[in-house]
């Protein structure tokens, strides 16, 4: 099973503070958009906090807080006819007619994430204005802060995200006594209910059974709260409990009044009926009060202090386990606010300080939004505030879930990975009834789409979806990546074990779907590659075809990771045969007449050259088959595909982007790309708005908000720093010219190796290479170098120098450049 890597982190990932440039986003003004809120969260509570003096907004969120319930079994009986219709369609190369028969191969959309609530609290100044306002957010403790003085008097009020605590606090104090007097209210957008228990002021609400995607306009009623037919809604409960030193507490169901009080505490606990993927949250559901009033309880008889040095040593368990310093000798710019530091780095100037400041905040963020069962980060962490979030801020598997996840294990937070472990192993039990009742086919499929509760089939409402995004048929052989992966950086067998029949299920299904074509070659059809089109015949568009480079990349790299899977457990040798005589059939790789990777079955024009999908590049990153390394032709094909698609995009793509020029060794160009995705982003300003970037509080602009592109900003800073999915440790692979110095430390190779790397002049200084569990290591360097303690000298290979040499478990290991 999978388990919390606490111990084992205990030699692993030691929790030290190495000296780094400030940490903190911070603002003269408050938020006024929802985009630059501050956002905290201990995995499963999230707030954004907008720092207003007077009316405070503290909008709120609960992991597991969804439409909907648990998936319906055989939603489209019909679906297999269309298969043979579909494929015979393709054979004839009627490429419309294969289209238009896709549909009919779909379900139901996926649910949605919701918003819990807002808390908001209301300070009488009368006409006074607020001076020496400030605000900010240390990511490097997790607390935001925010100030200012009225009347003489300095305010302050201090939030955070408890883990241990399983709740949101918040202090309000003033440098007076007696000067607090304030309302405390709650809000849902969600129906609810207000009631006062033990005077706490509690807020009862319920999910709706249904919400359509955002997307979705032809439906009257887009948001349904009773079903009868099948499962309601599930339940929430939002509770808030003051603690108050002097003054006066009344608490009524219009909210909390609290009066000439000099210290305020504000104890914020919420939890939902959830009770699984396959249980309905309505009648099968948890009783949300009792779980909510943990959160009360455990925190009760704490002084504040108690409660934020209890947050603070759990948050920086993880959080001090990586550090990444550039350019010291730079003018430091920390003094300057994040929205103003953006808008100067997006008009062309240097600041490797919120450069380094943007990688840590992808692990501030995943830290705050990903220590859920079954509810990984989704397309927005834990922090939404519409009803109909932009894509459901569901799990999107054709990219964005996984795109998440990518800086888990290289940014030393493992243990994180447990709640997309969770959604994976319940979407091989829904995948599996998709598989059978919609191709009879064996194995496990997942589609484009899932959410809480596991969806598996192709979305679309029996038909009104689009088969560009709805039909494509490889996110459960995508997500047995992360498994694999997941074993590949901890060595742990055991895990291994447990998840190799979900890889082989993934197998399975691919080698039910695969077809072969006339040259007796293996391929996928019908086929997509995600929402991309192109045009054939006469500028006539394309969707559905035959063996996309995608659908073959992950299934080339599904079959390679399971056939090693098996070996290294010396298991299932008849099965793996069978694996590897399948393998040998699959479509190879095309290089099209522009010199680029093909990204269809034919060299099809690109109705959009500058697609901000580069699927096809899959077997690039995340993938390994094509590298330079091991196949230079290949990479060049596909070093002409990043520059076909150019150097803009939504912010995603561009984070992917940096992954790939990262992996095609081309450090200057990854940095382009990184620059461009701290671009200033403003939806309320057209002189930085409809562009690729961040917003004012780092959040990455698709736009809209999507917080992949965090996630994979941060892993493409580790690829340019170093590599490992060639099983050896490349230092400094893709250094890119303006990171002249620096130093990242803590970060994690494959084969369960921690690295600290130092360099100076863009240059090799030196490296400290710790071995967690023993075993054989490669380094690979520039220029020549040596191993303290290792007799062997480096070798020149084709791309620098490489030693390898046996590793102790616990034991470090010095690289130094050769003298």
């Amino acid at each position: 099973m999978l388990k919390i890597y606490s111990s084992f982190f205990l030699f692993f990932c030691f929790s030290v503070v190495y000296s780094q440039q400030e940490l903190k986003l911070h603002y003269d003004k408050p938020a006024v958009e929802w985009t630059e809120a501050l956002p905290v969260g201990n995995g499963r509570l999230g707030a954004m906090v907008f720092g207003r003096a007077g009316e405070e907004l503290i909008q709120l969120n609960e992991a597991t807080l969804w439409s909907g319930g648990p998936v319906s079994k055989n939603i489209n009986p019909s679906a297999f006819e269309s298969l043979a219709l579909t494929r015979a369609a393709l054979e004839a190369g009627d490429y419309k007619k294969a289209y238009e028969l896709t549909k009919n191969m779909q379900g139901l959309y996926s649910e949605s994430y919701l918003p819990l609530g807002d808390l908001s609290l209301k300070q009488e100044f009368g006409n006074s204005t607020p001076t020496q306002y400030y605000r900010d957010l240390n990511i490097a403790n997790g607390v935001a802060t925010t100030s200012f003085v009225v009347n003489g008097i300095k305010y302050k009020r201090e939030i955070f995200a408890s883990a241990p605590g399983e709740a949101i606090v918040v202090r309000l104090s003033a440098d007076k006594p007696k000067a607090l007097s304030l309302a405390v209210g709650t809000n849902s957008q969600l129906p609810f209910k207000n009631s006062v228990q033990q005077n706490m002021l509690v807020l009862k609400g319920k999910a709706p059974s249904h919400a359509d995607p955002n997307y979705v306009k032809y439906n009257p009623e887009p948001i349904i709260y009773e079903d009868a037919a099948g499962c309601r809604g599930m339940r929430f409960e939002l509770i808030v409990k003051p603690i108050v030193k002097d003054g006066t507490v009344t608490t009524t169901e219009k909210g909390i009044v609290i009066k000439d009080a000099t210290d305020v505490v504000l104890i914020i606990s919420a939890a939902t009926s959830f009770n699984g993927f396959d249980k309905c949250p309505d009648s099968e559901g948890k009783d949300e009060h009792q779980l909510a009033l943990v959160g009360i309880q455990k925190n009760d008889g704490k002084n504040f202090d108690d409660l934020l040095k209890e947050h603070t040593k759990d948050f920086q368990h993880f959080f001090n386990r990586v550090s990444l310093s550039l350019n010291k000798g730079d003018i430091d710019k920390s003094s300057i606010t994040t929205d103003k530091r953006l808008e100067e780095y997006t008009a062309g100037q240097k600041d490797p300080q919120l450069e380094a400041l943007f990688f840590q905040y992808g692990r501030y963020l995943l830290i705050s939004s990903s220590r859920t069962k079954d509810a990984p980060a989704n397309l927005q962490g834990i922090w939404n505030n519409k009803l109909r979030a932009p894509w459901s801020s569901n799990y999107t598997t054709n990219i964005n879930v996984q795109m998440n996840y990518w800086p888990v294990e290289t940014a030393n937070l493992s243990e994180l990975f447990f709640p997309l472990d969770g959604l994976i192993k319940n979407l091989a039990v829904t995948g599996a009834e998709t598989a059978k009742s919609f191709y009879h086919a064996k194995g496990w499929v997942v589609h484009h789409n899932s959410d809480i509760w596991a969806t598996s089939n192709p979305v679309g409402e029996l038909g009104k979806g689009d088969p560009k995004w709805a039909n494509w048929y490889m996110g459960a052989n995508w997500l047995s990546r992360h498994l694999w992966e997941h074993y590949q950086y901890t060595g742990d067998k055991e895990y291994l074990k447990e998840i190799y029949p979900i890889l082989k299920g993934a197998v399975e299904f691919s080698l039910d779907w695969l077809q072969q074509d006339k040259e007796g070659r293996l391929v996928t059809m019908p086929s997509t590659s995600p929402e991309n089109d192109f045009y054939y015949g006469d500028k006539q568009k394309g969707i559905v075809s035959v063996a996309t480079t995608m659908d073959m990349g992950i299934i080339k790299d599904l079959f390679a990771n399971t056939i090693q899977a098996s070996e290294i457990l010396n298991t299932d040798a008849d099965f793996r045969q069978t694996l590897q005589k399948a393998n040998e059939k699959l479509f190879p790789f095309q290089i099209g007449s522009k010199g680029q990777l093909q990204e269809w079955y034919k060299d099809f024009e690109d109705v959009d050259p500058h697609h901000r999908h580069t699927s096809h590049l899959y077997a690039l990153h995340p993938a390994n088959i094509i590298s330079p390394l091991k196949t230079p032709e290949l990479a060049n094909a596909a070093r002409k595909t990043l520059e076909l698609r150019g150097d803009d995009g939504t912010g995603w793509s561009l984070a992917w982007k940096v992954n790939m020029w990262a992996r095609l060794l081309d450090g200057n160009h990854a940095y382009t790309l990184f620059r461009n995705q701290l671009r200033l982003t403003k939806d309320n300003d057209p002189a930085f708005k409809g562009h690729g970037g961040a917003y004012p509080n780092l959040f990455d602009a698709h736009p809209p908000f999507q917080i992949d592109g965090n996630f994979a900003g941060t892993a493409g800073v580790i690829e340019m720093l170093m590599q490992s999915q060639n099983n050896e440790i490349h230092l400094l692979p893709a250094l890119p010219d303006a990171w002249k110095e620096g130093a990242i430390k803590g970060i994690v190779a494959k084969g369960n190796f921690t690295v600290d790397i130092e360099w100076n002049g863009n240059k090799l200084t030196q490296a400290v290479i710790t071995s967690n569990i023993g075993g054989t290591c490669t380094v690979r360097n520039a220029q020549p170098f040596s191993v303290k303690g290792v007799k062997a000298k480096s070798k020149k290979t084709a791309i620098g120098y490489t030693i390898t040499f046996e590793t102790m478990k616990g034991k470090t290991y010095k690289v130094l450049p050769a003298k």
